[in-house]
């Protein structure tokens, strides 16, 4: 079993204050980190936000398929709404483990964008996973969920701009010419900020383990590698933020049990409903091999829990891109409950918030390419036959 690390944490209020030294930072983020903070003492609304939206995911998942199907958007490659199936594991099989949310954050910046604006280099009908509105579920099925879900965001984002601050107070010092307060300005001022809530749906005790691709044929379920759930990768923005999983058992907690469809007639609106219930949620998860996992500077793997109180931040290519490498981004995975280990069905839940730069910001002086070019060229690697 990989050993556990114990990531770098600052407080909110250390953020606030502007006291945390460079020498925090480059343990953090630096060229030999894990490449991850966390931030403790955040918003008193972010447990209870937290709690409520990783619920949601579990409810979202478990709507009838019908339901789903509405929610899913193809043209933008599945990069708004609902996605399942739609990518693959490291196999090649085609990833049914997990289901996705995607949902633009220009909310952040403007309540009345739905996505980011067009520009003279991109347009909706050239790049739709950036430039599509959100897909939102009807307020009837899943009430509360939109409110919910756009709350812990802003909380989040809120965050990763202080987090900006502090990264670019750090860079100031040890890159000539950095541009003051350019990384807060990027994270702040962002219409392209997407989040993606996940649902890792239970493991099924009676499936055949998958089908092992011949690169990976020394993995087996006892390899702390094994990124069965979601596979070694790299963001692409500049930081990443992070709740830690929410486990549930399905079998208790009962997430089918949602609101009705209510069809509005002429003339009568849709009754307002009570947000649904927040799902009980384990201490633990069953399997204690389960979750985060990080490679390393070094070339260990080494797993990492985060606080259910705190907001962990990752870094991205394009950050490592805009310090010139000072900041490196974290390759990481995350590898599944054993079903053999737990009783009950039990789902792991997260929510995920890429903070990106706008579609026209440069990210690599050298060659000029803006985020825009830069993420076309990752989401046309990453969705290959889509």
């Amino acid at each position: 079993m990989a050993p556990i690390a114990q990531a770098v944490t600052v407080s909110l209020q250390d953020l606030k204050n502007g006291t945390v030294s460079p020498e925090t930072l480059r343990e953090a983020f630096g060229p030999d980190s894990l490449g991850i903070l966390v931030v403790k003492d955040v918003a008193p609304e972010f447990a209870r936000l937290r709690h409520h939206l990783l619920s949601y995911a579990s409810y979202l998942g478990n709507l009838p398929k019908s339901q789903l199907d509405k929610l899913e958007n193809e043209q933008a490659k599945y990069l708004t709404g609902w996605s399942l199936g739609k990518e693959t594991l490291k196999s090649g099989q085609v990833d049914t483990l997990k289901g996705s949310f995607y949902a633009n954050c220009a909310f952040y910046v403007d309540p009345s964008l739905a996505c980011a604006a067009p520009t003279a280099d991109f347009s909706p009908a050239s790049f739709p996973e950036y430039l599509s509105p959100n897909v939102w579920p009807d307020e009837a099925t899943l009430p509360g969920y939109r409110a919910t879900f756009e709350a812990l965001c802003r909380v989040i984002i809120d965050t990763a701009v202080l987090v900006a601050r502090a990264c670019d107070r750090f860079a100031e010092q040890e890159m000539p010419g950095y541009p003051a307060g350019y990384l807060e300005r990027v994270v702040s001022t962002s219409t392209t900020t997407k989040a993606r809530l996940l649902h890792y749906f239970p493991d099924d005790p009676t499936n055949e383990p998958a089908p092992v691709a011949v690169a990976d044929a020394d993995a087996n379920s006892n390899d702390p590698d094994e990124d069965d759930w979601c596979a070694t990768h790299l963001d692409h923005g500049c930081l990443t933020g992070l709740t830690s999983a929410m486990f549930v058992d399905e079998s208790a907690a009962n997430p089918t049990v949602a609101a009705p469809e209510i069809e509005e007639t002429r003339g009568t609106p849709v009754p307002v409903l009570p947000p649904l219930a927040p799902l009980p949620e384990l201490e633990d998860s069953p399997d204690p091999a389960a979750g985060l996992y990080i490679k390393s500077r070094s070339g260990r793997t080494v797993q990492v829990r985060i606080p259910r109180d705190c907001i962990a931040f990752q870094t991205g290519e394009s950050l490592e891109r805009i310090t010139g490498g000072r900041f490196k981004a974290v390759p990481h995975f995350v590898r599944g409950a054993r079903a053999a280990l737990s009783e009950g069905r039990i789902a792991r839940n997260t929510l995920a918030v890429f903070t990106q730069p706008n579609l026209g910001e440069v990210v690599d002086v050298e060659s000029g390419m803006t985020f825009g070019e830069f993420a076309r060229g990752v989401v046309a690697k990453n969705t290959v036959g889509v």
